[in-house]
């Protein structure tokens, strides 16, 4: 970056806005003491630079702003070295429910020991009741209050099923229901390999705290419908420590890749990788990922997880190549109307 033009006409400074989304290691005067000025370092996610000044997102993430005129020097750095872990243990119950704090429905209710979830439609994670325990009540009882919550909000009734974990005869009373099912894999892997990845291509991929039009431009769950779209939004950002890849088009149409990860505890859950098809096969999802990844690393996390539908050969081939491979499956079940 020795030839990098500095943004503020100081040679200490090897950024600029163009940097945002970037992992950065900046200088900066915190305070005043007897009138001289005492500086402080922050490495960590350019995340905005502004007629507000700058925000840089540290591993604690817990935004660090301050004006420009404050910054003494700063230049972008590797991504954060992800050290070799062991995968954390979890069971599947334990998976499941990490994941549904990681892609959070819009309204949650209980039913005993399950929980209701809806987020007018957008994707069935988040519109399906997650049985697992015991729902307080005969199974019977307790999939007709499914099917009237579901239909109060004029959703189909969609039950996710995992064995173990589930009730022993919930299966059973699905299939006599008539309730045709859909098979998931839940997908895991050390983050660490898939982290050290990041460094050959951190430079293209830019990361942030939200997701913007952009990013939305290239989802391919995006609606026309008002109320879904309100929904995706509180999903999408929804989560313990969510962030946003995007791989930048570089003639400023809709990103070239996209990719999203959330950070909980130990493990970090990825969705919404996505590339256009123009630009297939020349590793812009590997590289999403591994950016992610290294972020995630950063906050702490050592195994990586992903919910892939079972039919989708060529996600699952991708998935494959960076290590993960199949922690248990599960199933959507609906019930038919009444």
């Amino acid at each position: 970056m020795a030839d990098r033009a500095p943004a503020t006409g100081r040679p200490e400074v090897r950024l600029n806005p163009s940097d945002v989304g970037r992992r950065v290691s900046v200088r900066r005067i915190a305070e005043l003491v007897d009138g001289r000025p005492v500086f402080r370092d922050v490495i960590g996610v350019l995340a905005s630079w502004d007629e507000n000044g700058l925000a840089v997102v540290p591993r604690s993430g817990e935004p660090v702003v301050f004006p420009e005129e404050l910054l003494v020097a700063g230049k972008p750095v590797p991504p954060f070295p992800a050290r070799r872990a062991p995968q954390p243990a979890a069971d599947p119950v334990e998976l499941q429910r990490t994941a549904a704090r990681g892609w959070p429905a819009v309204e949650q209710e209980r039913l005993g020991a399950w929980v209701l979830r809806a987020s007018a439609g957008f994707t069935r994670r988040a519109n399906s009741v997650q049985a697992l325990g015991d729902p307080g009540r005969p199974l019977a009882r307790a999939l007709d209050e499914v099917r009237a919550w579901y239909a109060a909000r004029s959703l189909p009734a969609y039950v996710e099923v995992l064995e173990p974990g589930s009730p022993g005869d919930l299966a059973a009373e699905l299939a006599r229901l008539g309730a045709g099912q859909a098979e998931t894999l839940f997908r895991t892997a050390p983050l660490a390999p898939l982290a050290r990845a990041a460094a050959a291509s951190h430079g293209r991929v830019r990361l942030s705290r939200t997701a913007d039009a952009r990013w939305m431009s290239r989802y391919r769950r995006v609606s026309a419908d008002t109320a879904v779209e309100r929904a995706a939004a509180e999903v999408l950002h929804g989560g313990p420590s969510v962030w946003f890849a995007t791989v930048p088009d570089p003639d400023g149409g809709a990103p070239l890749a996209i990719g999203r990860a959330v950070v909980d505890g130990p493990w970090a859950g990825f969705s919404a990788i996505e590339v256009d098809p123009s630009a297939r096969r020349s590793g812009l999802g590997t590289a999403v990922m591994a950016v992610l990844a290294a972020r995630a690393a950063e906050e702490g996390a050592s195994g990586a997880y992903l919910q892939v539908e079972a039919e989708n050969a060529g996600a699952i081939a991708l998935y494959d190549g960076l290590g993960f491979t199949t922690s248990h499956t599960y199933h959507y079940a609906r019930l038919p109307e009444r």
